[in-house]
């Protein structure tokens, strides 16, 4: 799981890089926000997931459900901060940038480890 985290990480990366060059830094930080807002939640979920994973089978259906909630809920959550904290952001790059992080982790079979 580390590794499609990391490969959000640097798809984050290059959005808010073209980002920038086409909406300037505004639109670079709207899109490294995006991308924020889907890699910390992934983060965190595979760090507890590689936690629980050394327990006992029969409670990791449970711990996996319930991060993944928490998952989804923190996104959310980081994404209606970033409109409290940041009222000048560029709409269409903060899309970009957690549509690409959300969408990088399709290609984590294809980096060898």
């Amino acid at each position: 799981m580390l590794k499609a985290v990391f490969l959000q990480i640097g798809a984050t990366i290059l959005v808010a890089l073209a980002a920038g060059l086409i909406s300037g830094t505004r639109g670079a930080l709207s899109a490294a926000l995006g991308g924020a807002a889907c890699v910390l939640p992934n983060l965190l979920f595979a760090l507890r997931l590689s936690l629980v994973s050394k327990r006992p089978a029969a409670s990791y259906p449970l711990e996996f459900f319930v991060g993944e909630f928490f998952k989804i809920a923190s996104t959310v959550g980081l994404l209606a901060t970033v409109r409290l904290v940041y009222p000048d952001v560029h709409w269409l790059a903060l899309f970009i940038g957690l549509v690409v992080a959300l969408k990088a982790n399709l290609f984590a079979f294809l980096v060898k480890t």
